[in-house]
């Protein structure tokens, strides 16, 4: 058999930063599993952050990496990002590979270069989430701030230039990306663990599902009280305080998972909830697993771009319960493999979607079935078939 024309090609890696594990940095594995030569370049990368995968590799940082204070105020530097993501030099390289949700696609290739984005969303707070990450305020802090996002979504539209074909996330961020940057995209979805994300025993349909949904324990046996499960960062666009409501609405224990910006607004408003509400911050992998087979249901009442969590919760079994906006569209099909509720709805929506699925005997051979589409396997399967158009072009 002929070996991939991708084994010989001098290839690049860019990579917004490097500070932790999310949806984008698997991505990047997965990535860099196709390339296992490829350098990755990468604005600043604190050491240890990343999986033994990632760590490993070649890694190639930018002028922001030497800045004061950089691990605690890294976004104090986002003006200079566009200039450090520039002032790479990919001079050696044929093929350049970026995954984008910030500046990474503004990269410079060499003439005659192939360019690949993955885009994982265009940047959300440059465009039309900008008063979601920064709460409208007078003052001179506030016009100065205003005037540095409008240079960047100028610099950002135009830096699209340099991509020869853009891959997308989800059908939702390939509509951002033509109305931000005027280009079609092909639609790849992100990489899932499947193989490790999977229900406890294998699934064999509802009859074999002992208790109804309402009373499944979330690792602490069936016995144990239901529970709804979120999977999230701790900012505002989530609306974890919409999941707090619905929760409390129907007298369901919510446990989150993720830490962030707005834990200690959440936790004030779980106090004032008469459910218990459980903050777990990070949790292993292991951990994680048992929470998704044990819920009731995964929520997300957030408009995500994709939602890899939300995948994940469905190859345990776990049907979803969902904003129907997004790139869950590409995740959950309604009623079969969970419930969508309005996007644009309050927390009587969202309550009355999570009571409509704990009333749902779901199929988990089915739910299980529509994760396995996102399987790593699939992915590098469409991505390998991509790269190789592009670089015999």
């Amino acid at each position: 058999m002929a070996s991939s024309p991708l084994a010989n090609v001098r290839a690049a890696l860019v990579h917004d930063w490097l500070t932790g594990m999310r949806g984008g940095e698997n991505v990047l594995e997965a990535l860099a599993a196709l390339l296992p030569n490829a350098p990755i370049h990468t604005l600043f990368h604190f050491p240890g952050t990343v999986s033994p995968a990632l760590e490993a590799r070649e890694i190639r940082t930018s002028f922001v990496q030497k800045m004061p204070w950089i691990e605690a105020k890294y976004r104090w530097y986002l003006p200079l990002f566009p200039a450090a993501i520039e002032d790479f030099d990919l001079g050696e390289f044929d093929l350049v590979v970026s995954s984008s949700h910030c500046v990474a696609k503004g990269v410079i290739p060499p003439p005659g270069a192939f360019h690949l984005c993955y885009c994982h969303t265009p940047m959300r707070y440059a465009w039309d989430q900008e008063h979601a990450y920064f709460p409208k305020r007078r003052g001179v802090i506030s016009r100065l701030r205003a005037a540095a996002l409008s240079r960047l979504r100028t610099w950002d539209a135009a830096s699209a230039t340099r991509v020869d074909l853009f891959v997308a996330n989800s059908r939702f961020v390939a509509e951002r990306i033509r109305r931000y940057y005027g280009r079609e995209a092909e639609v790849v979805h992100p990489p899932v663990d499947v193989e490790f994300f999977r229900p406890a025993v294998p699934a064999e349909g509802p009859k074999d599902v002992p208790p109804p949904p309402a009373e499944r324990g979330g690792g602490l046996g069936w016995g144990a009280a239901p529970y709804a499960l979120a999977v999230s960062a701790l900012a505002p666009y989530k609306r974890m305080d919409l999941a707090i409501a619905a929760c409390a609405r129907l007298g369901l224990e919510l446990r989150i998972v993720g830490t962030g910006p707005e834990e200690s607004r959440l936790r004030a408003l779980a106090a004032e909830s008469r459910i218990p509400v459980r903050f777990l911050g990070r949790v292993p992998p292991e951990a994680l697993r048992d929470l998704y087979r044990g819920a009731v249901c995964f929520v997300q009442p957030g408009i995500e771009d994709f939602g890899i969590a939300a995948a994940e919760a469905q190859a345990c079994g776990t049907p979803v319960v969902a904003a129907g906006r997004g790139g869950v569209l590409d995740i959950v099909t309604d009623q079969e493999t969970g419930i969508l509720s309005p996007a644009w709805g309050g927390a009587v929506d969202f309550a009355e979607a999570i009571d409509k699925a704990r009333q749902i005997r779901f199929n988990p051979l089915k739910i299980r079935a529509q994760a396995e589409l996102f399987s790593v396997a699939q992915f590098a399967e469409r991505l390998r078939m991509l790269l190789e158009r592009g670089i015999s072009r």
